[in-house]
């Protein structure tokens, strides 16, 4: 029963951690107004947008901020952690699951730029066409990230600002959400 649950659990895990992926990179991408003309950013506005334009209808943008993008992904955790549970043939409290999906999510969106911002620095250590519609879209995302940091940890040819910034955001994964995950987890199971 072990390996099967843990099979279904890693599939379940991959299809809604993907959805999830094309929510945040659709909301990063709006949020730093990616180039639209990309065919990445094309093919995530594409496939995303069946889904959002209803509810964005409903839900406006917050500033540059695509809300239902967020409350997208939001719901995919949701279903996600539900289906984890119902494999368990455990029934979760209501506000836990609720508080471990918001959880799960922040702690998504921090991983997901730890690994932007790795991936982008360890191209940009090689000669890598600048135009590739992958390292432009990413590029593009974790720039505001970077930015204040810019030029100020320059040692020798070496940039440091996005181990930085990937140190910031471990630390943020440690203090603030895995607390909220481990909170969360309480409340669903009761505790």
């Amino acid at each position: 029963m072990s390996y099967l649950f843990n099979a279904l659990s890693m599939l379940i895990g991959l299809a809604f951690d993907a959805v999830v992926v094309l929510f945040l990179l659709r909301v990063a991408a709006e949020a730093c107004r990616a180039d639209f003309n990309n065919p990445l950013s094309q093919f995530i506005y594409r496939t995303t947008n069946p889904v959002l334009a209803p509810i964005r209808r409903v839900i406006p943008n917050w500033r540059r901020i695509n809300v239902a993008g967020l409350l997208l992904a939001w719901l995919a955790m949701l279903l996600k952690r539900l289906l984890l549970f119902a494999l368990l043939g455990a029934m979760p409290n209501i506000a836990g699951l609720l508080v471990l999906s918001l959880a799960e999510l922040f702690d998504f969106a921090l991983l997901f730029y730890i690994v932007l911002i790795f991936g982008w620095s360890l191209l940009s250590m090689f000669s890598v066409d600048r135009r590739q519609p992958v390292l432009r879209l990413v590029e593009k995302i974790v720039a505001p990230l970077l930015r204040p940091l810019d030029g100020k940890l320059v040692f020798g040819q070496i940039d440091f600002a996005p181990m930085a910034v990937i140190i910031v955001l471990f630390l943020a994964r440690m203090l603030i959400a895995a607390p909220l995950l481990d909170l969360g987890a309480r409340l669903a199971l009761g505790g």
